[in-house]
C-alpha cells in the first residue's frame, strides 16, 4: 500500500506535521491529496524558531512535508490493509507486438 494512500484514510485523525523548513504543525486531517497535499483544520503552526500560531485551516504542498507523527491510538492493522482492485494483466497476442518499426508477426 502507498503511503498516500493510508494517509487518505486517516481523515479527522490529529496529526503533527513536521515540514522541510522545521516548522511544525499540529491539526486534524480534512484530506489528503494524491500528491499528498494535505489540509488540516483547527491547526496550531509552530515555525522554527517562532511563536505558536493558531489557524482554522491550513494547506500544505505535499512536496513539503517531512514526515507525519501519527497518534499512538491509530488502529494501524485496519488501515494498512490495502484494498485497492488489484489491475488484471491482459495476455499479450503474437500479432500485437507491433508498433513503432514493424515487425508485427514476430521478426
Amino acid at each position: 500500500m502507498k503511503l498516500v494512500r493510508f494517509l487518505m484514510k486517516c481523515t479527522n485523525e490529529t496529526v503533527t506535521v513536521e515540514l522541510k523548513t522545521g516548522t511544525i504543525i499540529h491539526g486534524t486531517i480534512a484530506s489528503v491529496s494524491p500528491q499528498m497535499n494535505t489540509n488540516l483544520r483547527a491547526a496550531k503552526m509552530t515555525p522554527k524558531g517562532g511563536a505558536q500560531i493558531a489557524l482554522d485551516q491550513i494547506s500544505i504542498r505535499g512536496s513539503e512535508i517531512r514526515y507525519f507523527i501519527l497518534p499512538d491510538s491509530l488502529p494501524l492493522d485496519t488501515l494498512l490493509i490495502d484494498d485497492a482492485p488489484k489491475p488484471k494483466n491482459k495476455a499479450r497476442k503474437e500479432t500485437d507486438r507491433g508498433g513503432r518499426g514493424g515487425g508485427g508477426k514476430g521478426f
